[in-house]
């Protein structure tokens, strides 16, 4: 009985409802929560002047989909004293997902396994809204062919890797851990740290690296497609090395511990987030022994 929830969508045509609500006298003690649902920037001024005409009596909870970083409603709580932003990830889409989507956008014939091996990579790496967009470029660009999508169709429409280099530094980072070599693994967090990577950025090169290796350890189409994303002989070789080291089995183990971090990271922990993500490499070394 201290709990309000709205909706969105009836403050057009009541936007005093929100300020009612903050308002509001609970029947019992202590302060009164409202939640409004499905809000967007069309409510920002609505919401602006609820928060600006109420004092402490409520806590207030909005919930809204992808904004971007130049939406009203989002800067409202993040520049607002006492106010906070917090961004939800939602996991990334599995294969049947993948394939509902390429399906949707008119690619009737699906796409191999290699195609799916390099989208699934691809897509942990990106917001929805991103992934959307490639699947549409990659459609258009197999349009009229009577075959699957392939991985080279994938390679061809998705987006350059970034060329500062921090992805490759994050790579070697992870390389350490899996080697064993926990004093590097600390050098490289460093240096990555020196040269402003965020620790959910290592996370996800590293989870990345896993699953590449992963791939070349199960064999079949999976490692065919890992092995045609290597194009450098002496990186495909290195890498080959450590999937036999590690076998399937423990990169598994060791990839669950990287999601399991890079949940960790943004769920708003309480611990420092570039401890986690040491640590998180320092027992991906340990596990190398």
């Amino acid at each position: 009985m201290r709990l309000d929830v709205l909706q969105a969508q009836g403050l057009r045509s009541d936007p005093a409802a929100l300020d009612a609500a903050l308002r509001a006298q609970g029947f019992f003690p202590g302060r009164r929560a409202v939640v409004v649902n499905e809000t967007g920037d069309q409510h920002a001024e609505t919401v602006a002047a609820a928060l600006a005409a109420t004092g402490p009596e409520a806590f207030l909870l909005i919930t809204a989909g992808v904004l971007p970083s130049r939406s009203s409603l989002r800067k409202l709580f993040e520049a607002g004293e006492g106010r906070v932003a917090a961004a939800f990830y939602p996991d990334p889409p599995d294969r049947g997902a993948l394939r509902d989507m390429l399906r949707s956008v008119g690619v009737a014939g699906g796409a191999d396994d290699a195609a799916l091996s390099a989208l699934e990579s691809v897509a942990h790496g990106m917001d929805r809204g991103s992934l959307a967009r490639l699947v549409e470029v990659v459609s258009l660009h197999h349009s009229g062919a009577d075959r699957p999508v392939d991985l080279a169709t994938v390679e061809a429409c998705a987006p350059p890797s970034s060329d500062d280099g921090m992805g490759g530094a994050a790579e070697a980072a992870v390389e350490a851990a899996l080697s064993g070599k926990a004093a590097r693994v600390r050098a490289e967090l460093a240096r990555l740290t020196a040269r402003g990577a965020s620790p959910v950025s290592v996370a996800l090169a590293s989870a990345r690296r896993l699953r590449q290796l992963h791939a070349l350890a199960v064999g079949g189409a999976p490692k065919a497609a890992a092995l045609a994303r290597l194009r450098a002989p002496d990186a495909a070789d290195r890498a080959q090395a450590l999937a036999r080291h590690w076998g399937a089995a423990r990169l598994e183990q060791g990839l669950r511990l990287m999601l399991e971090t890079d949940a960790g990271l943004r769920g708003g922990s309480a611990a420092p987030e570039h401890a986690l993500m040491e640590r998180a490499l320092l027992r991906l070394a340990a596990m190398a022994g």
